[in-house]
């Protein structure tokens, strides 16, 4: 995201004086910076360097109450608003088990940490901590409410703080790495036949070499099936006029994915974002950068499970659904019909 002469933080700041309305991330793009160049250009002003430490970060957490944890990727940004509890810290990845908060962590693309205050028209300030990648694309972020505990939130700041307070330099998007050759059909329908677990997919696709899309297109309709884009509306209308359903949605990019378990209520449109506002949930869901979207079912050891995944014309998870259980129990039965009944793409697109 950066170019061949990168701009000084005073250049940023100047250029964002001139557009102080427009949302970070547009602006970032619009510029040809990085987002987390954007925040570090302010370093020493409102914002201050912090280390990306997880045992710091989320343990401090707990203590300052309730809080906004954000998570997105290009189409999607999740919000969830309760305190950070049930933290498990693990050397390749950590977790949030929160009821409200729920969190998976992947710390190895975590590399810069900002907190950031900013004033509100009546000078009321507003304090956030951002974390990004090597790229400089946002990972996690959590920002106080009016509820938070400051004073546990200026010790986790002052814990957290970097003895580096100078400019970042943020290094260029990776090459992808080449899969082999993909294994045969029979193989993959062997392996997923096999799965006793919803977790085991992923192992799965890295043993035979499948990116998650293409095993979702080649695995045979029984267990994955093509549907319109309508279906995600869809999903979302059908869930909230029934409350007794609650559904899991999961957000995520490369360094940390979120959850949303319990039912959806307030559904709202405007222009290409469908968003769920929600007392403790909100989303926001770029409808026109869905390229495809498809029902998957999974066997487990407690019956099949079934899924509604979101992809966009790179081919990288938008969003995922499933109906919420307890470990243990069959999937519920509304939430596969509700699933079965979405518009086949192959119904909508036929010649």
């Amino acid at each position: 995201m950066t170019n061949s002469a990168p701009k000084t933080p005073a250049e940023i700041r100047d250029l964002r004086a001139l557009h102080p309305e427009m949302r970070e991330r547009d602006f970032a793009r619009i510029h040809a910076i990085s987002e987390a160049e954007l925040v570090a250009a302010y370093v020493g002003q409102n914002v201050i360097r912090i280390e990306p430490n997880l045992d710091l970060l989320l343990n401090g957490l707990t203590a300052c109450g309730e809080v906004m944890a954000l998570t997105r990727n290009e189409s999607a940004v999740h919000e969830k608003i309760g305190p950070v509890e049930k933290v498990v810290i693990g050397p390749h990845a950590s977790m949030v088990l929160g009821e409200q908060i729920d969190l998976r962590i992947f710390p190895s693309k975590w590399a810069f940490g900002f907190a950031v205050e900013k004033a509100n028209d009546d000078g009321t300030l507003r304090h956030s901590v951002q974390f990004f990648d090597a790229q400089g694309d946002a990972v996690f972020k959590v920002h106080a409410r009016p509820a938070t505990n400051l004073e546990a939130w200026s010790v986790l700041v002052a814990n957290l703080r970097s003895p580096e307070q100078a400019p970042i330099v943020t290094q260029p998007k990776p090459a992808p790495v080449a899969l082999g050759t993909p294994a045969p059909l029979d193989e993959l329908r062997a392996g997923w036949s096999a799965l006793t677990d919803t977790h085991q997919f992923f192992g799965l696709l890295k043993k035979l070499n499948y990116p998650r899309l293409t095993a979702l297109e080649t695995v045979g309709e029984d267990y994955a099936w093509q549907l319109d884009h309508s279906a995600v509306a869809g999903l979302f209308n059908a869930a909230a006029a029934d409350q007794t359903l609650p559904v899991m949605a999961f957000v995520g990019n490369h360094g940390c994915i979120q959850v949303h378990s319990g039912p959806i209520q307030n559904i709202k449109t405007m222009g290409p974002w469908l968003n769920v506002l929600d007392d403790t949930f909100h989303l926001h869901l770029r409808l026109d950068q869905i390229a495809s979207v498809w029902g998957v079912r999974k066997p487990t050891s407690d019956g099949h499970v079934t899924s509604v995944e979101v992809y966009d014309e790179n081919r990288e998870l938008i969003i995922q659904f499933f109906g919420k259980r307890i470990e243990g129990s069959d999937e519920r039965g509304a939430w596969r019909d509700l699933v079965q009944n979405l518009p086949l793409y192959a119904q909508t697109h036929a010649a």
